[in-house]
């Protein structure tokens, strides 16, 4: 059993919950946080913390004090929050900003409340999802990519800063990956080809685990058969 407190944010989305499910499953404790219903009841290994903006400084920092208060330490956060939209570079700039707040500054208010719990474990991990489309974006994928982007290269910095700790930070980059919403949007696709929730948390649970320790900066592509 793994016995590591992990703190999932965006855990009530879907590659969330598999993330939340699979670090429960090895045995791990486990603090959720969400804009949104947490998910699951609490339970002595599980708590959850709906109606959290991650991308004010503040709601960070509060979430990540409950989630120390809940469990005494955090020892991985791995950052599932974000969102998507598809617009060509002519449609409204308000989408530049939104996909800023919500997955790069999101992630960098997380990670920046959470160091020093996660200096302390002394065992820290932090793992970021980007994105293969920050990497060579799609028509439409503009301002979702740059967030993504932005994902990425605060992973590189932020690990090479705790090069000289025990913390290590890492990110994956998946391909599409296989939720209702994209089926609905991709009905046409090949499915099959997609990543699951489950394929990427199991990878993702990996870089949180105690085996990655010899790990840090990287940026893992999570590609499916795609």
């Amino acid at each position: 059993m793994s016995q590591r407190v992990t703190m999932v944010t965006g855990a009530s989305g879907v590659l969330g919950q598999a993330i939340v499910e699979a670090a429960l499953a090895r045995g791990d404790s486990v603090f959720g946080v969400d804009f949104g219903a947490p998910g699951q009841e609490g339970s002595d290994h599980w708590q959850g913390l709906g109606g959290v903006d991650l991308s004010d400084p503040a709601a960070a920092q509060t979430a990540v004090d409950a989630a120390v208060q809940r469990f005494g330490r955090i020892d991985s956060l791995i950052n599932a929050v974000g969102g998507f939209v598809w617009q060509t570079t002519e449609g409204p700039l308000d989408s530049w900003d939104r996909m800023h707040r919500m997955n790069l500054t999101t992630v960098l208010n997380t990670c920046r409340a959470a160091l020093p719990a996660l200096m302390q474990s002394g065992k820290g991990r932090i793992v970021n999802v980007g994105a293969l489309g920050a990497v060579q974006a799609g028509a439409g994928m503009g301002a979702y990519a740059a967030s993504k982007a932005g994902v990425h290269k605060l992973t590189e910095s932020l690990a090479e800063e705790t090069r000289s700790t025990a913390l290590t930070v890492n990110a994956v980059m998946p391909s599409i990956i296989d939720t209702p919403a994209n089926r609905a949007d991709m009905a046409e696709a090949d499915f099959a080809t997609w990543v699951s929730p489950a394929e990427l948390a199991a990878v993702i649970l990996f870089l949180a685990s105690d085996a990655a320790s010899a790990v840090t900066g990287a940026l893992v592509p999570v590609r499916g058969r795609v």
